[in-house]
C-alpha cells in the first residue's frame, strides 16, 4: 500500500502537463521579445557566479520564466551542495 503512494507521489508528470508547461514559456518569451535561448545563457551565467561561492548540482538547475497577475519573474531552482572552501575560511576570519 504504502509503495503504491510513493510511486503516485514519485510519479513522471503526465506529457500533456509538460507540454503545457513548455507552451507557457513559449508564450511568455515571445510577448517579452526574449529569444528562446536567452534563459539557457541566463542559466549558464548564474551558474557561473553562484560556482564561485558555492558547491552546487549543475545537473539539476532550473530557471525558467513565469507570469504571475500581470508582471514576469524570472524563477530559479539551485541545489546548494555546500559552501567553498576558501570562503568558510573568510568568514572565519571575519568574527
Amino acid at each position: 500500500m504504502i509503495d503504491r503512494i510513493i510511486r503516485f507521489l514519485k510519479r513522471e508528470p503526465l506529457s500533456k502537463e509538460v507540454a503545457k508547461n513548455r507552451l507557457k514559456l513559449v508564450i511568455i518569451q515571445d510577448r517579452l521579445g526574449v529569444e528562446p535561448d536567452i534563459v539557457d545563457v541566463l542559466k549558464d551565467e548564474i551558474i557561473g557566479v553562484l560556482t564561485k561561492y558555492f558547491e552546487i548540482d549543475t545537473d539539476q538547475v532550473d530557471v525558467s520564466l513565469h507570469r504571475e497577475e500581470g508582471s514576469v519573474a524570472l524563477v530559479a531552482s539551485i541545489p546548494i551542495l555546500s559552501m567553498k572552501e576558501r570562503l568558510r575560511g573568510k568568514a572565519a576570519q571575519n568574527r
